[in-house]
């Protein structure tokens, strides 16, 4: 597997401090789990996180404040985004859907040649998870997102004026890309997708469409 499209370093920098959403949290930790040089560069950015935090001026605490920080600490598993074999899901997207493989999820027509899968998540989640199959041959409408969006491929593959996405791939988009992904692969492309708020679609009939498809 060929990785060429990876995590911003900001994204990296959220994940790494606990800041990002539940959605967002497990497309990252499945792209760690594939892709050794951002595994290096969240390394990197927990150090950097580290670093900042023994920099900063020692502040009055109290006791039981000090206590349960420190029980927090011991309690926490060590994190670990060990790479898995070729074919198998990411560990946190498998855990994510209770242990089923791609092959047990019952897809829900939204368009011709698109389908949706909604990955469970934590009641209040702001964050939002999805499965997306796309037909091979097939063209999404121009859209933005509104806010960050990643996207993380599973099978298959799309292009657009960014490239080429292919399995490992991911797309770290925030509300000023606009794009047109079409599929190109042989296969159906299967994504990963963890979103803030809906797609921004530019066609007035898929905008028009888009409660109906709930993308």
């Amino acid at each position: 597997m060929t990785i060429t499209h990876h995590l911003d370093d900001a994204t990296l920098l959220a994940f790494a401090a606990g800041t990002a959403g539940e959605a967002h949290s497990i497309v990252v930790a499945a792209h760690l789990s594939l892709c050794p040089t951002c595994r290096s560069k969240l390394r990197a950015a927990e150090s950097i996180g580290g670093g900042l935090l023994a920099s900063q001026a020692e502040a009055a605490v109290s006791d039981v404040c000090r206590a349960a920080t420190l029980a927090s600490l011991d309690a926490a598993p060590a994190k670990k985004h060990t790479p898995v074999p070729h074919g198998e899901l990411p560990i946190a997207l498998s855990r994510a859907l209770g242990g089923k493989s791609l092959s047990d999820i019952k897809w829900h027509k939204k368009a011709p040649g698109v389908a949706m899968f909604d990955v469970p998540m934590p009641k209040g989640e702001r964050t939002h998870l999805k499965l997306l199959r796309i037909g091979t041959g097939r063209t999404l409408p121009e859209h933005g997102h509104g806010g960050e969006e990643l996207t993380l491929i599973l099978k298959g593959s799309y292009s657009d004026h960014m490239g080429k996405f292919s399995p490992g791939d991911v797309a770290d988009l925030d509300g000023d890309i606009e794009h047109q992904p079409i599929v190109d692969s042989a296969e159906d492309c299967i994504c990963l997708v963890a979103t803030e708020a809906p797609t921004k679609f530019k066609s007035f009939w898929a905008r028009l469409a888009q409660p109906f498809v709930g993308i």
